[in-house]
Formats: structure tokens, sequence, C-alpha cells
């Protein structure tokens, strides 16, 4: 057989010492050939047959054309046969295919859903790696409440969604890609539900950024039966090394001369304490965890479980006893996932601190329920009444990691405390079967809550009420409220920033944050980052990075940027302005979510290099601005700075990135239509539907 040349882009690349990868030494033709196999049981293939064409081993040509079938016979009644679907019938024929007891059919079906990633080998080394941690370990927690559920009588099916990393894509044309595929899982999540109409309840099983809140959308969206939240968990710190955070800046920091290669190398490997679970510190992911505890989808104590050990595999046997339950007293998730228990959610995301992230996923999964959307102005109202308590990675002031506020009492623990204040509703339903207040009655003097807070203080000497702290203490050590939505002549539409998170040194003695300096203008996170590395960022300029919101990266998250901020001397000393969002583990004077964005006409996109850019924060009052004010050598008040920058036209380099997927284009037209990104960057299908002159759907449950 002659060798055919491979067009274009499809030739094989050269080694890198440019020899022909199919010329390396030591290999012929047919063993350099895709699928071809040195092994001498394979026998040999001539010079002229492609590898994957030639002879196989002696037992693959051992190939059957009948077996036997599974033994037994199905369960089958007349009523079933004259009145039942036949996909019932088909359905009972492929279950006992697959292997299961024939005359155990017919029992209540439970699915879980899981975004379970990678391929472990039973004694847990990889076979093929997942994308992350998050979802390396969750098959053990599909494969307990698999088993629960068996023993209890009912049938598990599971089926598998998995999740990006958007640590993995920092800085790469992947972080396109990361929040629609937020969108995209929550509707492949529910296909797969609906697909098994024979359910009786879903099992939910997730852990970290965008798996996890597509998963509580998709159950949010089939709220008409049972189903219950199982949190994948949290990693372990290193005994001695750098959190995951803090290793994302290890680029810039060797860049300025701040780290040496070996440590950096060493600091990078050891990051991960353990092989499984979301990220130490509280960002998207175990914010994530938080909020679905606190919407009442989870059992007590659930969210940040440290991955892999026996108090983390309880939560799910807990959640299938409670799915068994609540199949047998109706209690549908409908129930649990009310307004008022978005209330709660908002008030313990705001009592931890968590990832400015969630004012995008909370929305949607509102959405999704078929509830009000919060707006900001709900955000602002419970930012204001309810005080930060908790002091975890990265907002501190003790970075302490998220398995210690887990020890401390997790959500639980929390709850207690804003229910003293009066802060929550406690008459909400949980998935557990009990109001919010039997929850927190059982958790108040209950073994579980002082075992735990005992082995904090025994194992790390950390008293837990340092982790968790009551509110009077809380306020003596200066816990901030944790996010501020600043507006101005640049944010008309609203922005935001995680006030808690900047450096309480920066703050003027009436808790406001002030910075005026120049703009330094980007149109790319990579260009930003490399002037930052290459030291063109001095103390009191105003970064300015736009179109990078939806309609430009798919509204990419900066933290490559935010964290070179964070992690370098001039980082404290400059403010930043995007139309993009961040990591939930990014701090500093960042502002993002900047609406209207760069590519939909917004005034950050009209900024031009040098601009006078002025930044304030008031963290008591819970309100800021972000204001062109003067441009060479003029300055202006902020009105005028909205009329110089309405007879601007967009910068020039305001474009979509030549790299952004038609998918993502498309998605980012979607959700603009569905609201943006104040109304969680969804998919409305009644704006849709008009927009096309189609029928709505009548049924406001998605």
């Amino acid at each position: 057989m002659s060798a055919r040349r491979l067009p274009g882009r499809h030739r094989r690349r050269p080694t890198t010492d440019g020899r022909n990868p199919t010329r390396a030494a030591g290999t012929n033709k047919a063993e350099a050939a895709l699928g071809a196999d040195c092994d001498p049981h394979h026998g040999s293939a001539s010079s002229d047959t492609p590898g994957f064409l030639g002879p196989l081993r002696p037992d693959a040509y051992d190939v059957r054309t009948r077996a036997p079938g599974p033994s037994g016979r199905l369960p089958v009644t007349p009523a079933m046969l004259c009145r039942k679907p036949s996909g019932d019938l088909f359905g009972w024929t492929q279950d006992a295919g697959m292997g299961w007891d024939p005359s155990e059919l017919g029992r209540p079906e439970i699915l879980i859903l899981a975004t379970v990633g990678g391929l472990r080998a039973p004694d847990g080394h990889p076979v093929a790696l997942g994308l992350h941690t998050g979802h390396w370990e969750t098959g053990l927690l599909v494969e307990a409440a698999a088993r629960e559920l068996r023993a209890r009588g009912a049938i598990p099916f599971a089926g598998f969604v998995t999740d990006p990393c958007d640590g993995r894509t920092q800085g790469t044309t992947g972080m396109f890609d990361s929040l629609p595929f937020r969108n995209d899982a929550a509707i492949v999540f529910r296909r797969i539900a609906r697909s098994l109409p024979t359910r009786a309840g879903v099992l939910g099983v997730a852990t970290c950024d965008k798996g996890l809140p597509a998963l509580m959308m998709a159950l949010a969206g089939c709220g008409d039966r049972p189903a219950v939240l199982v949190p994948g968990g949290v990693t372990l710190p290193p005994e001695a090394g750098e959190d995951l955070g803090a290793v994302q800046s290890l680029g810039a920091r060797f860049a300025h001369g701040l780290v040496t290669l070996e440590a950096a190398a060493e600091a990078a490997c050891r990051a991960c304490g353990s092989a499984g679970g979301g990220c130490q510190f509280l960002g998207t992911a175990a914010s994530a965890q938080v909020v679905g505890e606190a919407l009442g989808l989870t059992v007590p104590h659930a969210a940040l479980a440290p991955s892999g050990q026996p108090v983390w595999t309880d939560v799910a046997v807990r959640s299938a006893r409670a799915l068994l339950d609540r199949t047998r007293d109706g209690l549908a998730l409908r129930d649990v996932l009310t307004t008022a228990s978005v209330r709660n959610a908002m008030a313990v995301h705001a009592a931890f601190g968590g990832s400015t992230n969630l004012l995008l996923h909370l929305p949607a999964i509102a959405h999704a329920a078929g509830l009000p959307r919060p707006a900001v102005e709900d955000w602002i109202e419970v930012n204001r009444r309810v005080p930060r308590i908790v002091s975890v990675l990265p907002n501190g002031p003790v970075g302490h990691p998220t398995v210690r506020a887990y020890l401390a009492g997790g959500v639980p623990e929390v709850m207690l405390h804003l229910r003293r204040l009066g802060l929550l509703e406690t008459g909400v339903f949980t998935v557990a079967g009990m109001t919010l207040g039997e929850i927190l009655d059982a958790w108040e003097t209950g073994e579980r809550r002082r075992r735990f807070r005992e082995l904090l203080a025994a194992r790390d000497g950390v008293d837990p009420d340092d982790v968790i702290l009551p509110p009077a203490r809380a306020r003596a050590r200066g816990l901030a409220a944790t996010v501020v939505f600043p507006r101005g002549n640049l944010a008309p539409d609203g922005s935001v920033v995680k006030a808690t998170s900047i450096d309480p040194a920066l703050l003027d003695a009436d808790g406001v944050y002030r910075r005026e300096g120049p703009a330094r203008c980007f149109a790319s996170e990579a260009d930003a980052v490399a002037a930052v590395k290459a030291g063109r960022i001095r103390p009191g300029d105003v970064i300015v990075l736009a179109g990078c919101g939806p309609m430009g990266t798919g509204m990419e998250e900066t933290y490559q940027l935010t964290s070179a901020l964070k992690h370098l001397p001039v980082g404290r000393e400059v403010a930043l302005v995007t139309d993009a969002r961040f990591s939930g583990v990014s701090t500093g004077a960042c502002v993002g979510h900047v609406g209207p964005e760069a590519l939909a006409g917004g005034p950050i996109g009209k900024v031009l290099e040098g601009d006078f850019i002025r930044v304030r924060i008031d963290t008591r009052r819970l309100e800021g601005s972000v204001d062109l004010v003067g441009e060479g050598d003029r300055r202006f008040d902020p009105a005028e700075g909205a009329a110089v920058l309405a007879r601007r036209p967009t910068r020039s380099d305001i474009r979509p990135h030549p790299d952004l997927p038609a998918d993502t284009r498309l998605w980012a037209a979607l959700q603009q239509a569905g609201g943006g990104t104040w109304g969680g960057c969804v998919y409305d299908d009644g704006v849709a539907a008009r927009a096309l002159a189609c029928p709505p759907d009548r049924n406001p449950r998605r």
C-alpha cells in the first residue's frame, strides 16, 4: 500500500530534533502506524500494511454471534402490557441486560447525576486523568449512594456530565467555554433526568465552579419530584507549602524575582494536599457548596467535607436515605426551593464572604425553578444587613482553609448565628424533611457539632470561634461586609467588587477606598498580564480591561491577572476595572462585571490610555462609584465625564476575541436576551420565543 500524503494541517509534526516521527530510532513503518503493537503475541504486520489493519492476537478472532441472555423473567403484569408505554417494558429489558436481577425490577428507581471525571483504578491510581481534583473522587460518592439505595430496596441509575476546571483554563482560550458550559451542562443534566421518566427522584453529585451550579440549575428545573444534592467537598492543604490560589501567581512572582525556579516547582507540585475535592479556599466551588446547603438542597453539614474521608462518604449515604424518605412522603424539590430559601442562601453567602460568581449562579438557579431572580438591589440590601463572620482563605483576616470551616461547624454553625440575629426564615423545608429551624435546634445541642469543634481545637490548635466568629467578635476584628456594587459613568448598569478583600490599610479613616489615577487600557487579559510581568504597571495606575464580557470572551475569568496583582508589591497600589469576571479567590480593589459590557456599547470600551479614573468604594455604607473624571490635563466631575464618554466611539481595538467559539457567541446572544450578566446569564425561553414569534411554553417551571 503506498503512503498517502496528509493534506495541510493534518500532516504529522516533526519531532523536537527535526526527525520524521515515523523514522524514529528503533521503529519501522508498521510499528509507528496508529494502533500498531510490538507485543510478540500480536504477530507482525508486513511493511506494506498499516498497523491498524494488521493481524490481531489470536483470541481476538474468537467472535461469538449469539449469547444466552439473562436468566429469569421480568415481573410484567397484564395491566403493564396493556396500558403502560412500550418504553417501560423495554427499559426493564435493558436493566436485565445490564445484569440487574429481573425479580427486583419494579422497585423505586433513583437517578444519580454526577460530574465524574477521569478513570481511577481500584487502588486510586489514575488510569486516565480527570480535568481537576473536584471530580476525580466523586465516583466514590456515587458508589456509596448507589449501594445504600440498593440496600434499602431501590434501583439506582447513574449518568454523568463531566466538567471543566477554571484553574486549568486560566489565561487560555479554554476560558471562553467556562461560563457557557454551565448553561449547556444544566440542559444536558435535565435531558438525562427526563430520559428516565420512571425515576422516583434524583440525587445530584458535584463539586466545582461550573458543574455544581449547572447541577443545581438542573435539579431546580426538575422540581416536580424529590431531589437531593451531594456536594463533592474540598481538598486538603499541603502540610507545608502554598494553597491552590497562591500557586496560580507563581509565574508573575518568578518574573519579578520573588520566587526561585526550584521553589516554584516544588510549591506547584504539592499544592493539592489530597487527591479529591474543590480548592482549599472559599472560591466559587466552595461558595456554591455553601449556597446549595443554605438553599436546603443538602442534608445538614454537607458542604466543605474533606474529600475521600469517611465523613465525606457519610454525606452520600445520608443523602441517599433522605431521598428515599422524600419519595415516600412526597416532598418535591419545588417545596424546598422557594423565594424564602433563596433569601436565606443570599444571607449565608454574605456571612461567609462568598465568591462574586454566585451573583451569576444563584439568580440562574432561581430562574430554573421559576422563581424571581435576585436583583442588584436585593444583593445590596442583604449585604447591608448581614455581617461577615467567617475567616477563611482568601478573605481572611486569617487564611484558614475551608476544611477548618467545616470542622468549626460549617453552614449550620453560620446559620445558628444568623438565626440569633433574626436574619433567616427558619420555617422553610429542607430535603432532610425538617424545617430549617428544626435542623438548627438539633445542631445546636448535638454531639456532631461538639465533636468536630473539639477535633479542630485538638488537631490544629485552632479555636472554632476564630474560624466562624460570633458576630461581636467578627465586628471587633474588623470583618467587613462582602460585596459592594459600584455604579458611575463607567458602570451605569452596575459592577461588583469584593470589598472584604481590600487591604484595610488602603482604606481611609472613614472606611472608604479612594483611588484616582491614569487609565492603563487593555483589550485582552494576556496583554494586561504581560504588562504586569514586565513591570510596566506603576503604583497609582488604574488598569481598564475592556472587551472581556460575554460578547468578547464568554465573560472570561481573569484570575491570572488578579492573582499577579495580589502577590506583587505594586498590586496594592493598583486598581482594576473590567467587564470580565473574577475567580472566587480574587482579592484587592478589583471591580468586575461592569455593565454594559464594552461590546454592547458600554462606556468602559471608550476609555483611552491616560484618561483619569476615580474609583471610590465605601466598605461601611456598601456603595461606590467608578468614573471618568479627566482627560489629558483637564479634570471634570462625573456628570461631564458621562458627556465626554457619550461623544466618544468605542475603541477600535475592542472586538470579540478571534478565537471565540461560535457556540459561545450563540450563548452570549441568548444570555443577553435573557437578562444579561445581572440576570444570571440564563436562557429565557419566553424571550426567545417572542423574538422568534413562537408560542411560548405556558409552564412557569423550567
